[in-house]
């Protein structure tokens, strides 16, 4: 589709939900089984993985990968960073990046200014402690690689996520600096080694050119990557991806979209343009001629990339969500790690789920449709699948459920995961 065609057409919300879902591997379910390959192939195709630590259902970034490649090694994501093919660095949040990327991640950082926590927090340890600091990172340049659990904590009685011991504050800040970079991880543990080494053997080499670029060729290829890893965008969706600040304007899409890179297209309902990578034009042509089907069912993190945007879940997908793990349990109103449901383009509720490993349990908590969906025989069929094949996935496999909304459909669900 070119320019000019595209800009005067327009494409019903399901057909914008079908390109972003399809720009982000969740059109359809795999059709074959995984491969090495294919879990960086997903990493590229959405330009970050976001990491988050906590695990009542398997930990973010691997629960993101299983909504797009099903059952698939969990270790696969390990090898991969210990074989420098993918790297650690902080992009939405700390995130996941594949070789190829963390060249432009870098030189980011090392030009523009951050009002990130991480480097506040990276400030103000090194104005207090810099010369426990640099001894620690003699250390690592001595003795190799370190993580924050080979330090013994004086204060053992103090816990919390932000009551880090000293040691862990300062890897955590010169990590934040690009001093040291995660080479591998043991247990989910980040361990740490001097930058230089881990750069030495990223699989493919680190790439020199992006080093080079300028802070606006960075900044422009930080919006074309997030409008082709969006599939559909709005210019004020872009700039959180890979949170950009200042935020990005149409007027600074404009020569983007006179040099082809960016197409422009109208969406039914939506007061602004939709933005689509030259790269998706295809995809364009496809979703205006209704041929773009979803069919996937599956479960979503809360730090998936089509969910982590609140203000564009509730816009693309007219989907109400937060976290609530972080709010106390009486003012939760669905569950401590909440997950929603994508069912063929549609996100048609979440559960709150639990993973009992040792007991080979996944626990159902509670399971909300929204109130508008009407659940069909199909429906539930498709979701009683891809509950199964999660637990399954986790090693789990049998399926405990709690409380539903509709209450009816607990005996349907149940009835599928005897048989």
């Amino acid at each position: 589709m070119s320019e000019s065609s595209s800009s005067t057409k327009t494409i019903t919300l399901t057909q914008a939900r079908a390109l972003h879902l399809a720009a982000q591997g969740l059109l359809q379910a795999p059709r074959r089984r995984a491969q090495h390959d294919d879990l960086l192939a997903t990493v590229q195709r959405m330009r970050l993985l976001q990491i988050d630590s906590i695990h009542v259902v398997a930990r973010s970034p691997y629960l993101v990968l299983h909504a797009r490649l099903g059952d698939y090694p969990p270790t696969w994501l390990e090898e991969a960073l210990d074989n420098g093919r993918i790297a650690e660095c902080w992009a939405h949040e700390a995130c996941f990046v594949t070789a190829g990327d963390i060249g432009l991640h870098r030189a980011w950082r090392a030009q523009t200014e951050s009002n990130h926590w991480a480097d506040r927090h990276a400030a103000r340890v090194r104005d207090s402690h810099l010369k426990e600091m640099h001894d620690l990172l003699a250390h690592i340049r001595t003795s190799g690689p370190v993580r924050a659990a080979d330090f013994e904590r004086a204060d053992r009685g103090v816990s919390g996520w932000w009551e880090w011991k000293p040691e862990k504050r300062w890897l955590e800040a010169w990590f934040a600096s690009g001093d040291l970079m995660v080479t591998r991880r043991e247990r989910f543990q980040r361990v740490y080694d001097l930058a230089e080494r881990v750069l030495a053997k990223l699989d493919p080499p680190l790439d020199t050119a992006a080093m080079a670029l300028s802070q606006e060729a960075l900044r422009k290829r930080f919006i074309l990557d997030s409008v082709r890893a969006l599939g559909i965008a709005q210019a004020r969706w872009i700039a959180d991806y890979f949170r950009l600040k200042p935020a990005v304007s149409a007027d600074e899409l404009v020569p983007m979209l006179a040099s082809g890179e960016l197409l422009s297209v109208q969406v039914a309902g939506w007061d602004d343009p939709g933005y689509v990578h030259v790269d998706h034009a295809a995809l364009l042509e496809k979703a205006f001629e209704g041929r773009l089907r979803a069919t996937h069912t599956a479960l979503l993190s809360p730090f998936d990339p089509v969910v982590w945007d609140r203000a564009r879940l509730r816009e693309l997908f007219h989907f109400d969500y937060s976290i609530e793990c972080y709010l106390p349990a009486a003012k939760r109103q669905y569950g401590y790690y909440v997950l929603p449901i994508l069912h063929r383009g549609r996100l048609i509720g979440r559960l709150d789920a639990k993973a009992h490993r040792a007991e080979g349990v996944f626990e159902v908590k509670a399971l909300f449709f929204e109130e508008e969906v009407k659940p069909s025989q199909r429906m539930l069929d498709e979701l009683a699948q891809a509950i199964a094949a999660t637990a399954a996935w986790h090693g789990a496999p049998k399926v405990r459920l709690g409380r539903c909304r509709p209450a009816q459909i607990a005996s349907t669900l149940r009835t599928h995961w005897r048989r």
